[in-house]
């Protein structure tokens, strides 16, 4: 099945235990929580203490996107904070290698996230360590961009060399997916959707939002399973 992993980043901070567990009950899979420190990326949004927060209002797996400089700094602390998953940059870390060995090392899973325009070859050198890869389909830092189209073919090329090596890593999409770009991403072969603003807007529940994009989320699968 393929995972929904609703993105707070744009949910309503007034109400934030309220929308994730509203999301939980709705069927979401991981709750994904968007760290940005203002240097690497061009904006400032949350910390462990929020982590620390989801962590109390869900039993849901939460998923940390790093968007930070040299994030071996603030590993223990998000493991601390309840982290299921922490996954980094390969642009904002110097040792890719030793840092993924960190995160694992504090019973955490290790994610690597790539910018729309960062080759893929990395992954053949660290996919050992890796249980999650990240393929940004914005250049990170704000919600609610439009999916930059050239990070459909290069998810394509990441789920053949993920399945070239044999390698039993998640592939996981982040940015402007909707009920438009889910199923397109989902036939790239991604295996986990994050999303933002599809989910947590004003037009609608976070239920029926996220009830909207599971149904065609789960569409897309049935026929990416009728392909050979």
């Amino acid at each position: 099945m393929i995972k929904i992993a609703p993105s707070i980043l744009t949910a309503d901070f007034g109400h934030l235990a309220a929308q994730v567990q509203e999301a939980e009950a709705a069927g979401a899979d991981y709750i994904h929580v968007d760290v940005m420190d203002g240097r690497f990326v061009p904006n400032i949004t949350m910390g462990p203490l929020i982590v620390e927060a989801v962590r109390r209002a869900t039993r849901l797996p939460i998923d940390v996107h790093l968007m930070i400089e040299a994030p071996e700094r603030y590993l223990r602390q998000f493991a601390e904070a309840g982290a299921s998953i922490l996954t980094i940059h390969a642009e904002a870390c110097t040792h890719i290698q030793a840092t993924l060995a960190a995160i694992r090392d504090l019973g955490v899973r290790p994610g690597l996230a790539l910018n729309p325009a960062t080759p893929l070859q990395v992954v053949e050198e660290i996919y050992t360590d890796l249980e999650l890869l990240l393929v940004m389909t914005v250049n990170p830092g704000f919600g609610g961009q439009p999916l930059i189209p050239a990070t459909l073919p290069k998810t394509a090329r990441a789920r053949a060399l993920l399945d070239r090596l044999g390698a039993a890593v998640e592939l996981e999409v982040d940015g402007g997916i909707n009920l438009d770009t889910a199923p397109r991403a989902v036939e790239a072969g991604a295996d986990t959707l994050v999303a933002g603003s599809a989910i947590y807007n004003a037009h609608a529940s976070v239920t029926h939002n996220l009830a909207a994009l599971r149904r065609v989320v789960d569409q897309a699968a049935r026929l990416r399973r009728q392909c050979p």
